[in-house]
């Protein structure tokens, strides 16, 4: 297979993928695309350059070309990278490449007193909250506060407060506004795309097959972003 054919193979490819993860309307050419794509998604960022160099060089292969012969016949370094950058964008890595950790947790019938010793233990602000092996909601910081506010307000005894089950404690509502849950099949860019959409989302909830009372696989937060940008640059 010639370079030129291998890159408008990868080139349409790419055009093909940015079509279908493109979150706006509209017919755009292809560097508008890149450019609109290049503001949510990491890897088109990385290439936006090369990409619009990239359209150019199609452009000439495609309308110039004539049958007795091909007017630009990309260099290896360019075939070889167009081809990589469409392998990024249509086969992205899975977040099952990520080693699997052990994330602490409590029991919902454990008091709070016990969640908060172990996030000052473990220095964890997100804590998993199980009953009968199955995770029913997430604890963190923000909830443990809110709790104790409220405590104080109301006058009530803290240290009755501190007795409270942590399965009382947990919000749905905190599920749907600070976490998201993906599977270990999800890819690597959704987690990304996850904090790109929600600025207040504190953890990316990672279970076997993406439900909430799945065994947790791991627990993402913002400060594994450049952990998992690294997995794609890799």
């Amino acid at each position: 297979m010639s370079n030129a054919i291998e890159f408008i193979s990868s080139y349409n490819r790419i055009d093909a993928r940015l079509r279908a993860l493109y979150r706006g309307k509209g017919n755009l050419n292809f560097t508008d695309l890149v450019r609109r794509s290049a503001e949510f998604n990491p890897t088109v960022k990385r290439y936006e350059e090369e990409l619009l160099s990239f359209a150019r060089l199609r452009n000439a292969i495609v309308h110039e070309s004539k049958k007795e012969y091909v007017i630009a016949e990309p260099c290896d370094e360019a075939t070889n990278l167009i081809s990589r950058i469409a392998e990024l964008l249509c086969t992205p890595p899975k977040l099952s490449v990520l080693k699997p950790k052990k994330v602490a947790g409590v029991e919902a019938e454990a008091p709070l007193s016990e969640a908060i010793r172990m996030g000052a233990r473990t220095g964890y602000s997100n804590l998993p909250v199980y009953r009968k092996g199955r995770m029913v909601g997430m604890l963190g910081n923000r909830r443990i506060v809110w709790a104790l506010g409220r405590a104080l307000e109301r006058g009530d005894d803290l240290a009755a407060v501190l007795q409270t089950p942590c399965g009382e404690i947990v919000a749905e509502e905190d599920m749907m506004r600070f976490y998201k849950v993906l599977s270990k099949g999800d890819t690597v860019q959704s987690a990304l795309d996850a904090f790109a959409d929600n600025r207040k989302l504190l953890a990316v909830v990672v279970t076997e097959t993406g439900f909430l009372g799945d065994p947790i696989v791991d627990l993402l937060t913002a400060a594994d972003i450049p952990r998992l940008m690294q997995l794609l640059e890799e």
